[in-house]
């Protein structure tokens, strides 16, 4: 008898992920690929999406026709700040422009000269000044710059709705990939700002629908239910967000480590210079105040740096368990030794001093400052709201010494790690699917664990 299975695509910028979810939503079959990047009409690098859209056709229809699965739905989950234009026949126009290339100046500057002034206009749309990653304002780049292009544009579609288009040929928006600061919502009145309207992109945005609607549908002469698609970083929230009852926060950690309140009642930063305080929507439309750190890469950089002083082995570091006599010791006279790279600080010095002989040392001395910054983050993801909870997941979860710093520093909030390997492909299967979570979801799906903070002698 065949497994029935939630099918779902993971796409990142790097790792492109297929899986299969049964019933329980246990993960029955995974396959991934990745592919060279190509260059935009600038020369900038960019997504191969034909060789993305080949892929996704090739795997889906190979599963289809396998013995041991049948397929009822399909969804998707994908990085966002990223648009796909199409032509009336659903072509794509342009290149899959990335989120890293930086719109001109002159756009920019003509845009706030406009819409401004420019710090009320971030702030009505939880945005920082991102450039492309406000992926709305590259709509405003493609009319002024490439008006016979933007003339020819049908829809533009997020790249999650691009893919289940792909497959269903239905346009639609939702509203994680629109509260993903694309500069396109204003969180004030709950629509698009009107900006959007005065240009006209409104005609080429298809109509919102709920994150969790799907259309069921012949494929391929197979009954499946496709889903609309859905931001990566909303998807790794709503497996939480279904399953716990309690107000919590989630610190997602990796390359960056972004904190996330759904519960939050103040969603907008009051602080117009902070390009670190950013909005997403859960997928009703509810807004996410988050904040966010360079974390894992301002890690790496010193990690390397770290192992060519005291000439380790470049994986030493994941050797290193949290020690009370090195903390303490550290502690007595702190001040900050490290120059950051990648992060921007008031504190950091002007050049990066190793003040202690050992490994051991200089790394307890690093993760105390990297997680001093990090609860600087979180406190401005918790802003007034009453959190008592804290969640990380990713990369850090399983760094010893941030996990105790972390809770020593949080001694009254309860703090739990989770295994979310699977985060945002799962959080994909659930948002199409009809099946009640519970607080045991957490600890069978994603091996929840406790901490409690160490004693202080």
């Amino acid at each position: 008898m065949k497994t029935k299975v939630t099918a779902v695509f993971d796409i990142g910028k790097t790792n492109k992920k297929f899986f299969l979810f049964d019933k329980n939503f246990q993960e029955v079959h995974k396959e991934y690929i990745s592919f060279d990047e190509i260059v935009d009409e600038d020369g900038h690098p960019t997504e191969n999406l034909s060789a993305l859209q080949k892929w996704l056709k090739e795997v889906f229809n190979r599963i289809l026709t396998a013995d041991e699965f049948e397929v009822k739905a399909i969804n998707f989950s994908t990085y966002g700040a990223s648009f796909v234009h199409i032509d009336k026949e659903g072509n794509p126009l342009t290149p899959l422009y990335n989120y890293t290339k930086q719109l001109p100046e002159q756009i920019i500057s003509s845009f706030f000269k406009t819409y401004g002034p420019k710090e009320k206009f971030l702030k009505n749309t939880g945005c920082a000044d991102l450039s492309m990653l406000n992926s709305g304002l590259q709509l405003y780049w493609i009319k002024k710059t490439k008006p016979d292009i933007f003339a020819k544009i049908k829809y533009s579609l997020h790249l999650p709705q691009y893919l289940s288009y792909i497959f269903s040929g239905i346009p639609v928006s939702e509203y994680t990939s629109i509260g993903c600061h694309t500069a396109l919502w204003d969180y004030g009145k709950r629509d698009y700002h009107s900006w959007v309207y005065k240009e006209g992109i409104d005609e080429i945005l298809p109509p919102i629908v709920s994150t969790e609607t799907s259309i069921n549908m012949n494929y391929n002469g197979n009954r499946i239910k496709i889903g609309v698609g859905i931001h990566d970083s909303s998807a790794a929230l709503l497996p939480y967000v279904r399953s716990l009852k309690k107000k919590f926060v989630l610190i997602s950690t990796g390359t960056w480590s972004i904190a996330f309140n759904p519960f939050t009642e103040k969603p907008i930063s009051e602080d117009l210079t902070d390009k670190n305080s950013i909005n997403y929507m859960r997928i009703n439309g509810k807004p996410v105040k988050a904040s966010r750190l360079f974390l894992g890469n301002e890690y790496k950089i010193q990690v390397e740096k770290l192992n060519e002083v005291f000439g380790v082995d470049k994986d030493y570091h994941r050797t290193v368990s949290f020690d009370y006599d090195t903390y303490f010791e550290i502690m007595q006279d702190f001040t900050p030794s490290f120059k950051w790279e990648s992060i921007e600080d008031d504190d950091m010095p002007s050049i990066t001093y190793y003040s202690y002989h050992k490994y051991e040392h200089a790394y307890h001395q690093l993760m105390t400052e990297l997680v001093l910054l990090q609860i600087k983050c979180i406190k401005k993801a918790i802003g007034d709201d009453t959190i008592s909870r804290l969640y990380v997941d990713g990369g850090f979860s399983d760094n010893d010494l941030y996990i105790k710093l972390l809770s020593h520093y949080f001694r009254d909030k309860k703090l739990r790690t989770t295994d979310a390997s699977l985060g945002s492909a799962l959080g994909a299967a659930i948002s199409i699917s009809d099946t009640a979570l519970n607080s045991k979801f957490l600890k069978k799906n994603y091996a929840l664990k406790k901490h409690v903070p160490f004693i202080v002698s």
